[in-house]
């Protein structure tokens, strides 16, 4: 961060960044004021094909190109936050569709970040994305690709890489349940499915990012090598020690599920998803003690995209200092999407990604959710 200071940007690069610059003849000087300066900011878990409302019917009743709009809708509201990066993890159902809007923002058609898609994602019949609930006879469509074993599981994967896939998500554990305390969850893929799942991804030098809330799939998640496990409500502290010694991020999502609970249908519900919540604070805490890496993801798409920055604030509250959650939605955010040393830092010969706030984020991290400038590879998207 820096307060003051000074960034000179040369076409879509910095060129150099601290207290002072050079103030070359004819550039143009924005005039920020006091507000602080940082990185672009970067959301690991996003949906830019959800939207808030019954996510089981949109994905039946919109069809692929108005989701698709609908994603370039979004992608635009998450830039204009100061999300100049992100990961979607899942068209839900939308199939290879994020390939279009990641192409189509690069080329510079429509505004929004830097994306890293992972297509429609993977889960097993009967698992956390299929059609439960449903007709069987209607043949509702699961919101996933299913894979049912080790060599089903390489051919999803082969299909999604070809189809424009920058990584795979994987869901590894199914619904979950808190009882008495209790949190349990099935897995969904065993050890050696989860090792064939990162082997072929990384045969072509792509990772693999699970959506895993307990153990025992946590664990066998960490074992096989994924980037990041994402929500992570229980980690054993096997898992814990395995994250922390190969550098695995855990993706906390505490955004998704407080809204849930403030916006539930009904009382029973709302309690469910506020002692869930609860739950994964109470355990959030010992995986920061743990030294587990962490990076700042909200799950927006079921919340309003642009609103996501929340998600700094939570984890504030629920124990991070201020500048780890920064840094979770910077420095650790780009190492998750695979450009670090390209994003995420203010430095000399990265992309400028710049975002500036009123006030001090050390002393408020509240200040995030009121971002006023944006610029992304050298161009302003929004001025104070």
């Amino acid at each position: 961060m820096l307060a003051p200071g000074e960034v000179l940007v040369v076409g879509e690069r910095i060129s150099e960044a601290g207290t002072s610059v050079t103030h070359p003849a004819g550039a143009e000087i924005v005039d920020l004021g006091d507000r602080t300066l940082l990185p672009g900011l970067i959301d690991a878990h996003v949906h830019l094909f959800l939207h808030p409302g019954a996510e089981d019917l949109q994905t039946v009743q919109e069809s692929v190109p108005q989701r698709t709009l609908t994603a370039v809708l979004a992608a635009r509201d998450d830039l204009m936050a100061g999300f100049t990066a992100e990961r979607d993890m899942g068209t839900e159902g939308a199939g290879s569709a994020d390939t279009a809007v990641r192409n189509a923002i690069d080329q510079g058609l429509f505004p929004g970040p830097r994306l890293r898609i992972s297509g429609n994602a993977i889960d097993i019949l009967g698992g956390h994305e299929d059609a439960i609930g449903y007709n069987p006879e209607q043949r509702v469509l699961p919101n996933a690709t299913q894979a049912n074993n080790a060599a089903e599981i390489v051919a999803a994967i082969r299909q999604q890489l070809k189809e424009g896939a920058d990584f795979i998500k994987i869901y590894e554990t199914g619904k979950d349940s808190l009882v008495g305390g209790r949190f349990s969850t099935p897995f969904q893929f065993t050890a050696e499915e989860m090792d064939a799942a990162v082997r072929e991804a990384a045969r072509v030098g792509k990772r693999v990012a699970v959506h895993a809330t307990g153990e025992p799939g946590t664990l066998y998640a960490a074992q096989a090598g994924v980037v990041s496990i994402d929500h992570a409500f229980q980690l054993s502290d096997a898992t814990m020690k395995l994250m922390r010694e190969k550098q695995i991020f855990a993706v906390p999502t505490f955004t998704i599920f407080e809204y849930f609970a403030d916006h539930a249908a009904t009382l029973a519900d709302g309690a469910r998803e506020r002692a869930m919540l609860n739950y994964h604070a109470q355990e959030f805490r010992k995986q920061i003690a743990a030294g587990v890496p962490m990076a700042m993801g909200s799950d927006v798409g079921p919340i309003p995209h642009g609103t996501q920055a929340r998600e700094f604030v939570l984890m504030v509250q629920f124990g991070m200092t201020p500048l780890a959650a920064i840094q979770a939605g910077t420095v650790n955010g780009a190492k998750v999407l695979g450009w670090e040393g390209r994003i995420g830092v203010l430095k000399a010969g990265c992309l400028a990604d710049i975002v500036a706030v009123s006030g001090n984020p050390l002393q408020d991290i509240a200040t995030l959710q009121q971002v006023s400038f944006v610029m992304k590879g050298g161009a302003i998207y929004r001025r104070p």
